[in-house]
């Protein structure tokens, strides 16, 4: 099936949906191959409008473009309207720039951003005509390639990939696609193919390890067969300078979630909050240069025509030279109604200077994530800041004007009390007193205060993947207290759903039982979990019962700290002995100081990675 005749049977069908725009193709910046040897499809697994923001994808589309011989295009999960014209007219998931089926590229990419996203991939890939398990593929199906954060644990969507990449894609993309290229050529079959594919570093190939379920039926282990590496370790850029930051990007039609253009400054975070899976799995940091940063950023702005840009980071605010980097943009974008945002700020990081240089933009508002309302809460979870670095940064904020601003705390956490709860509406109340007194008596009306409340999901790879998420009735009654102790005025509190937060547990932690019962709530509904009138706990009970998984030993099951895991197989470069002693100096309320201040702490990610940490700026302020 060509391009045009999918298209001739999609585009009557516009007219009959909501966003008809999320279907269009040719948006500025979009790349359009007519010939190629090669054709990649990358998938992210919601609708255009999450998606088309996800920096990850935009950079892997650069590069696979940039190899000679390949095409790379986009495809979105069509929201339920069309999805439901799809399946009537028998219209297969076809891919944004040339309107192909899915199903005729030779590489089918899809990040995994989230863990309820899984059912969604289903739906993309059934819509796609593509079988669900890889072991029910033929020659003619493309290859299901996953990635993304969620991979550090993929087992219970493992079985619907062919491989997955662990760790970083912008050198890994291009071995992936070359062996396949070469295996191709030489006409190998499916299974010789994954075999290739296993023996490049980061890949892993699930069908290629073997499981065994332990007496107890509660842990199992997984062996390589053959060659297969016995354990597969992520992939890892040593320079980000080595590849170019997408300085032309796509420009979407319609008004995407984080509609500006975004510049990812740096990598990795070695700060060593224990709760925080990405500060351990992105680790090291790796930093691009203020003349980069500032050059991609001007260079983007002018070709994008967006009237923000974004610094973006797990804690921008760490450059080692990000004043430089904002006195320079300051200066060359003065004048002309362009700001610049830092989303991802640390109450620590956020100093005088760095207020009056923000502010020189327009004011939408700060974000910080205290975590804990106490003291020795934040010292177990290694948060290494305290409440007067929070009072001092609100002041620095609205003594430069803003009048906004957003807290983000966690119940749930490990040796968490009341105590500890009541203690965040108190931090709060500080936070409004000092806002208050440091602005302007006509303008204390504006003042706003967001706190936004998540319950703690143990993750792996952390050092706090061993402990038990509190139940569902535990968080209902910890979110009672939490609302009794909130200031009535001056403040908008949201929870995230206690339902939502126990099935993320569930598939954050699971092994390969899982996958049965993604399948099944799949087959009963389920996909688009992650938006809240799609989501649906009852669909999911009645499939784990379905398939004879208690989800509770899974989420709520204080685990063995020699136990295996699911995830054992697979190394994120942090050593299992460097996890085991955070979780010991964390229930002695010990802190760990951040690597780029003080030296090594003994994480191991440099030395078994063969990469260092790189500060352009020398030490960090």
């Amino acid at each position: 099936m060509t391009g045009a005749s999918l298209w001739a049977r999609v585009e009557p069908l516009l007219s009959r949906i909501e966003r008809p725009a999320r279907y269009l193709n040719s948006e500025w910046g979009s790349v359009h191959t007519q010939e190629a040897e090669y054709r990649a499809v990358f998938l992210y697994p919601d609708t255009y409008e999450i998606g088309q923001a996800n920096q990850a994808l935009g950079i892997l589309y650069q590069q696979a473009n940039a190899i000679d011989g390949v095409a790379a295009e986009r495809a979105y999960l069509p929201w339920i309207d069309l999805i439901a014209l799809m399946r009537e007219e028998d219209v297969p998931l076809f891919s944004l720039e040339s309107c192909l089926p899915v199903s005729q590229f030779d590489l089918f990419g899809i990040t995994v951003p989230y863990e309820l996203s899984y059912t969604s991939i289903l739906e993309a890939l059934d819509l796609a005509g593509i079988p669900l398990r890889a072991v029910n593929r033929s020659e003619e199906d493309p290859l299901v390639v996953g990635g993304g954060p969620c991979v550090y644990n993929p087992e219970p969507f493992a079985a619907f990939f062919d491989a997955i990449l662990i760790g970083e894609g912008e050198e890994a993309l291009g071995d992936i696609i070359a062996a396949h290229r070469q295996a191709k050529d030489e006409s190998l079959d499916r299974a010789s193919v994954l075999e290739r594919l296993s023996q490049i570093p980061g890949v892993y190939v699930p069908s290629l390890y073997h499981e065994s379920v332990n007496g107890d039926g509660l842990t199992s282990v997984l062996t390589p067969i053959g060659s297969t590496p016995a354990v597969v370790t992520k992939r890892v850029v040593a320079s980000l300078s080595a590849y170019a930051a997408p300085t032309c990007p796509v420009v979407p039609f319609m008004d995407v979630v984080h509609d500006r253009y975004a510049v990812e400054v740096l990598r990795g975070c070695t700060r060593g909050c224990r709760f925080c899976q990405a500060g351990m799995v992105y680790r090291p940091v790796r930093e691009r240069s203020a003349d980069e940063i500032v050059g991609d950023v001007l260079d983007g702005l002018a070709c994008t025509g967006y009237d923000e840009a974004s610094l973006t980071s797990l804690s921008t605010a760490d450059h080692s030279q990000i004043e430089e980097i904002l006195r320079r943009l300051t200066r060359r974008l003065a004048g002309t109604g362009i700001s610049v945002s830092l989303p991802s700020l640390r109450v620590d990081a956020f100093s005088v200077e760095l207020a009056r240089l923000v502010s020189a933009g327009k004011k939408s508002g700060l974000t910080f994530a205290p975590e804990a309302g106490t003291q020795r809460l934040r010292d177990v979870i290694n948060k290494n800041v305290t409440e007067k670095d929070l009072i001092d940064t609100v002041r620095f904020a609205f003594e430069a004007g803003w009048r906004r601003l957003k807290l983000y705390f966690m119940i749930g956490l490990p040796t968490e009390t009341d105590e500890d709860i009541r203690a965040i509406g108190q931090v709060v109340e500080r936070v409004l007193v000092a806002a208050r007194e440091v602005t302007p008596p006509a303008q204390r009306g504006a003042i706003r205060v967001g706190v936004s409340v998540s319950t703690f999901v143990p993750k792996v790879q952390t050092p706090f993947q061993w402990e038990p998420q509190i139940t569902l009735e535990e968080v209902r009654r910890r979110q009672s207290v939490l609302r009794e102790s909130m200031p009535r005025k001056g403040v908008d509190l949201h929870w995230h759903d206690a339902d939502v937060s126990f099935l993320e547990g569930v598939m954050a932690r699971g092994g390969r039982e899982v996958a049965d019962v993604v399948e099944t709530a799949w087959r009963g509904g389920a996909r688009f979990e992650a938006w809240t009138e799609q989501f649906r706990l009852s669909t999911w009970l009645a499939a784990f019962e379905s398939c004879g998984v208690d989800p509770t030993l899974i989420a709520n099951r204080d685990r063995d700290i020699e136990e295996p895991l699911p995830w054992d197989h697979l190394s994120a470069g942090v050593s299992r002995r460097y996890l085991q002693r955070e979780r010991e100096r964390a229930f002695s309320e010990s802190t760990t100081p951040d690597c780029s201040f003080s030296g090594c702490t003994g994480c191991d990610v440099c030395g078994d990675l063969d990469v260092d940490i790189v500060l352009t700026g020398g030490e960090r302020r």
